[in-house]
């Protein structure tokens, strides 16, 4: 295809009407974009915007633990009862455990009747209050993860008779984020230098510039009480990296 600039036409009309006509077959093949903006005075500025993408793992140093004591009666008073008996059991065998190195909690309290899943009599449906239920989940918070699997067992055997999850994190994700950061903007800039290169252009300053970094968390692990301690088998905990991404979005004007 043959163009036609008229005599007098500015450089930057030019080059945007070069960029007009090699853009589109260059972007099925990247992400990165090729436009023409308004300055402020109203004057066009041509300028590449590129996003780069970096990830940086970090092995965690916290882990938070939920835990649950249920019990059944057929009173409130009863269930409430033997639910504050293996609650406190439950939360001394973790402070044993934990020997000051680490936060317990309560995370929630509930107390509601057990309905009847059988008719009373044929045709007629209305629910029947058969007993109650009380639950009590307790949070852990510690960064002693080698004691884990010993902390769920000693919970299991006071009582404990549901693990809810147990999720690992970082008390302070700045640097990995600050390095995720600085990873994912060198990729933009290599971008942008090897974009400008394959149209034969030339980067000049820096007209915009963002970022958006992201926190992975270590995937949810949920372990049941029943296979815990079943065979007297200890509870395998094995942490994995926490994984913290950054994307950089830059916009260059060019020449």
């Amino acid at each position: 295809m043959r163009m036609r600039i008229k005599p007098g036409a500015s450089a930057f009309a030019l080059l945007a009407a070069l960029l007009l006509f090699t853009v589109p077959a260059f972007a099925a093949e990247t992400t990165s974009n090729v436009r023409a903006i308004e300055a402020g005075g109203g004057a066009g500025v041509a300028v590449i915007e590129v996003s780069g993408n970096a990830e940086v793992t970090a092995s965690p140093d916290v882990a938070y633990l939920s835990l649950s004591v249920e019990t059944h009666a057929p009173t409130a008073e009863a269930a409430s009862s033997q639910n504050a008996t293996l609650a406190h059991k439950v939360v001394d065998a973790l402070k044993a455990k934990l020997t000051g190195k680490g936060k317990i909690s309560t995370g929630g309290y509930s107390l509601s009747p057990e309905y009847s899943a059988q008719p009373i009599k044929p045709g007629f449906h209305r629910p029947e209050i058969v007993g109650y239920v009380a639950r009590n989940s307790i949070l852990v918070e510690t960064g002693e993860l080698n004691i884990l699997g010993s902390l769920i067992d000693s919970a299991i055997a006071a009582g404990a008779n549901h693990v809810n999850y147990l999720n690992f994190g970082l008390h302070n994700d700045a640097k990995a984020r600050s390095e995720a950061i600085v990873q994912a903007s060198k990729d933009a800039q290599a971008q942008a230098r090897a974009l400008a290169a394959s149209l034969g252009v030339k980067l000049e300053r820096v007209l915009r510039a963002s970022t958006t970094p992201e926190l992975r968390p270590v995937p949810l692990q949920t372990i049941y009480a029943e296979r815990a301690v079943a065979g007297n088998v200890a509870t395998p905990v094995e942490p994995g990296q926490i994984t913290v991404r950054a994307t950089v979005s830059l916009t260059y004007e060019i020449q």
